[in-house]
């Protein structure tokens, strides 16, 4: 007689790290983004919180823990970079919650879903950035050139990819 498992497809395909990983990944992404663009400021496009907030939301599959994920990378982002403390924490919390909502329905692992993803994902961060800017905080000095954040979100898109194949060999072997 067939065994039946009553196991959700969330269940069956929600990945696991290492504690080291889940530690050490997103702090060493939000040190290189505050650290990198003083010596060279053309690395300052990169949004490496944001990658890692994307790759672990949607490798967990769960909402709340993408949100939370977000909130911390994003609390921790703002922390070191004279933003003030929660604007980043919005914005990745939003993010890390529509990733793993999307990641419940879509193939996350394709590695043209990856890129896509990345892509609009860098574009709502900023349009969620300049919203959280200009309306919550009323700075209105704080722009933002949509043609170079399409340049921008096309960069961090490709860079996004091969971060993501190296960050799938630390799933753990469950």
């Amino acid at each position: 007689m067939a065994i039946r498992s009553y196991t959700s497809r969330r269940e069956l395909e929600e990945h696991h790290f290492p504690p080291a990983v889940t530690i050490l990944v997103p702090l060493v992404a939000i040190l290189l983004q505050a650290l990198l663009p003083r010596p060279f400021p053309k690395l300052g496009v990169l949004e490496l919180p944001l990658i890692v907030t994307v790759f672990f939301a949607v490798s967990r599959r769960s909402p709340v823990a993408g949100t939370l994920i977000g909130a911390v990378i994003g609390l921790l982002q703002d922390a070191l970079t004279s933003n003030p403390i929660g604007v980043n924490g919005m914005a990745k919390s939003v993010i890390g919650y529509i990733g793993a909502s999307i990641s419940l329905q879509i193939d996350v692992d394709n590695i043209t879903t990856r890129f896509l993803m990345n892509f609009v994902f860098y574009l709502l961060n900023r349009a969620l950035l300049f919203l959280v800017n200009r309306r919550l905080l009323g700075v209105s000095d704080f722009h933002v050139m949509w043609g170079h954040e399409l340049l921008y979100a096309a960069i961090n898109a490709v860079i996004a990819v091969p971060i993501f194949l190296l960050l799938d060999r630390t799933k753990s072997r469950e």
